[in-house]
């Protein structure tokens, strides 16, 4: 239940926001939300994070399905914590958001923009943030044997 609440929850909220910027600004535009600190700025990514291997979008489409499935397919097939399944939700979420621009666009609409980082969206946040919640998790059942 967890993992297909954090999903979904995902997924839309990266769809609805890439529709929104693609409805409102043109590829460049580039609008202050809080000056210096976070902008809206409208990117193409033609390659994966951080812009790297331009041009080889098909790989990372086939990557991200790999994931997805294989993510959605453990889910089904084991019993897992709630936390668990919202690190999974979070991850198969994210690559979904970012799987469909790759299918529908042959690129990923990116637009926050930090000025210092590269540019990213909603389902890039998800991933990271999952990946992060993984990490620690990881380390705490290390520590404390659980």
């Amino acid at each position: 239940m967890y993992f297909w609440f954090s999903l979904t929850l995902i997924l839309i909220a990266d769809q609805l926001s890439k529709w929104w910027v693609i409805q409102n600004m043109v590829v460049g535009d580039s609008y202050p939300l809080i000056e210096g600190v976070l902008h809206l700025t409208y990117v193409q990514n033609r390659g994966a994070a951080f812009g790297i291997l331009q041009g080889y979008s098909w790989i990372f489409l086939i990557c991200a399905l790999l994931v997805v499935v294989a993510l959605i397919y453990y889910n089904f097939r084991n019993k897992t914590l709630p936390a668990d399944q919202i690190i999974m939700g979070l991850i198969v979420g994210g690559a979904t958001g970012n799987l469909l621009d790759r299918w529908q666009y042959n690129y990923v609409i990116d637009f926050f923009d930090l000025r210092w980082w590269p540019v990213f969206n909603i389902a890039d946040m998800a991933i990271v943030c999952a990946g992060i919640l993984l990490v620690t998790q990881i380390i705490f059942q290390e520590k404390w044997g659980k």
